[in-house]
Order: C-alpha cells, then sequence, then structure tokens
C-alpha cells in the first residue's frame, strides 16, 4: 500500500506530480471542497505533508494526524509552521532552501532594472497609443543608469550574495547589513540600517529573517532619499507598506520594485496608480528550472523521512 500524503499547496510542474501519484496516495486538500471532513476521513492515515512557505500548516492541523512522519515545505519560508511543535514530535520540518537563490536574485536585478529605465510605464506608454499621439522626447521623462550605482543589501545569506555578485558586474559597490558581518566575503559591512540607505543609490532586501517585520520604515526610506530606489525580494512585512506608499507618492524615494506584500495576494491599490513602482506577484522563484528542482527536493524529502532517515533539509530534528 502507497504512503499517504496530505499536499496543501499545488505544485505546477506535470513530472513532479506524476512521480507523487506514483509514489504515494495523494490528498490535495485545496481540490477537496470540504477539507475539514477530508482530514477526519484520512487524516490518521497521513504519514506527509507538502505545503508552501506562505501556507505552512498550523498546529491544530498537524495534531490531527497523528501518523505525521514530515513536513515538507515546497519553499525557504518556514515562519507560518510551528517549528516548535514539530521539535516536540521529532518531526522534520524540510525546505527547498538553495533552489531559488539564483532565480531570486535575477528578479531583484529585473526589478531594478525595470524601475530605473521605467520599463513598464514606457511599455504602458507604447501599448496605449500615447507614443504616436506624443512622440516628442520630452513626452518620456529621463531613466535613471543602474551601471555604477550603490548598492546597499539587506541581508547577505544565500540570494543576498548572488545578488551582490551580480550588480557587481554593473560596476556597482556594494555594502551589506545584516545580524553580524561575513568575514569571507570583500563588501564592507554596515551595521546600521539607516546608514546603509543613506550610502546607498538602490536597497535591495533580501533578508530571509522569519520573524522579522517593519526593518524599512519612514526613518529608513527619508535615508534612502529621493533619488533613491527600493527592491523587496524576501518578505513583505519588511517593510512598513503604509511608509512606502507614502514615499512613493510624496516622491522621497525615486521608485520601487516589489515581489511580495504583506498582505498577499492583495498588494496595496494605492500602488497601482504610480508610475515608479514595479509590481509582481511573488513570483521570484517562478520559472521552470527552479520549480522542477524544488519539486525534486520535496521528493527527496518525503522519501528520506518515510524511509526512517533523517532529511537532509530538516530545520527540526
Amino acid at each position: 500500500m502507497k504512503p499517504h500524503i496530505l499536499q496543501l499547496n499545488p505544485i505546477l510542474v506535470p513530472s513532479i506530480n506524476q512521480r507523487l501519484d506514483a509514489l504515494y496516495t495523494v490528498h490535495r486538500l485545496y481540490e477537496q471542497p470540504d477539507a475539514d471532513a477530508c482530514i477526519s476521513v484520512h487524516g490518521a492515515s497521513i504519514r506527509g505533508v507538502i505545503t508552501g512557505g506562505h501556507t505552512g500548516i498550523t498546529r491544530a492541523l498537524m495534531e490531527r494526524l497523528p501518523a505525521l512522519e514530515i513536513v515538507a515545505v515546497n519553499g525557504v519560508g518556514t515562519d507560518a509552521v510551528d517549528l516548535d511543535y514539530a521539535r516536540a514530535r521529532s518531526l522534520p520540518v524540510t525546505g527547498t532552501f538553495g533552489a531559488l537563490t539564483e532565480d531570486v536574485a535575477d528578479l531583484a536585478i529585473a526589478l531594478l532594472l525595470s524601475t530605473c529605465r521605467n520599463v513598464c510605464a514606457v511599455d504602458r506608454f507604447v501599448r496605449s497609443g500615447a507614443w504616436v499621439r506624443h512622440p516628442q522626447p520630452s513626452a518620456i521623462p529621463l531613466a535613471r543608469r543602474c551601471s555604477g550605482m550603490r548598492v546597499g543589501i539587506v541581508g547577505l545569506g544565500r540570494v543576498g550574495r548572488a545578488v551582490a555578485t551580480r550588480v557587481n558586474a554593473f560596476g556597482c559597490p556594494v555594502r551589506y547589513t545584516d545580524l553580524q558581518a561575513m568575514p569571507d566575503v570583500a563588501w564592507a559591512y554596515e551595521p546600521e540600517l539607516r546608514q546603509l540607505a543613506r550610502d546607498s543609490d538602490a536597497l535591495i532586501v533580501c533578508a530571509a529573517a522569519d520573524k522579522a517585520e517593519g526593518l524599512i520604515d519612514a526613518a529608513v526610506l527619508d535615508a534612502l532619499g529621493p533619488q533613491g530606489f527600493l527592491v523587496n525580494v524576501a518578505r513583505g512585512r519588511l517593510v512598513r507598506e503604509a511608509d512606502l506608499v507614502r514615499a512613493l507618492r510624496e516622491r522621497r524615494i525615486a521608485g520601487a520594485g516589489l515581489d511580495v506584500f504583506i498582505d498577499e495576494p492583495h498588494a496595496p491599490p494605492a500602488l497601482f496608480e504610480l508610475d515608479n513602482v514595479t509590481l509582481q506577484a511573488h513570483r521570484a522563484s517562478a520559472t521552470v528550472e527552479t520549480r522542477t528542482a524544488m519539486g525534486e527536493m520535496v521528493l527527496a524529502s518525503l522519501a528520506q523521512a518515510l524511509a526512517g532517515e533523517r532529511p537532509t533539509h530538516s530545520l527540526t530534528t
């Protein structure tokens, strides 16, 4: 008999779903008309859970799964999982650490370039026919050069380092802030976030701080200043969105590129009317290559745990 697995979020790679179905009896909770009834019927037989970083899994649900042996997060965020409870039950909680790095860093650069060069605003200008009506060069404001910008990175983990490597290729001097200086890098460390903002033309938020929030507030944005740009590919709650909206509206910063928001999928509507913002739908890892690699890691974690082994990417065991 195949082990029973509870899946809380879809995986968008057909080959991964085919392998899951071949190996396991998969109960896709997001497809069930009555999720509670599904748990009541199958909960006692569930040995593994697949979830996403944003969804996680509640302690209440884990308590209804007495045979549970693993929670496999198809992502890197684990703040929506009760890790203390998982440790108390000796449940491995795994993530797809490392698989997302290159694509997230790529999107950070794309957001910076798009915002500085007004790519989305000019795209709308051309599509709307405004270029034909207003062909004079002055109809489109001059953009900003990215090459040579002073870039400040908030959080020098895997993604932060990958971003630093990429902006170095643009001739950008890099400084960073984190909980402490990293002795294995040549980039300059700045312990104070506001000072980093003052010294930066672009501030790129890469921190994987699961418990932090509101790091980028009005004071930091004012330190970044009217010529500065903000990019966030980390966590929505690391930025005080009301402060950011005001700073953008009042042109106290030059622009922002955002992939993440506090209340996803609800981005602040006030951002929609602004031409100095580039918006994405939490899509930094959304490539075929990365999502396939993430799915492979989920499969490997399930196999290891259900074989009685400690999964390679477990955070709790």
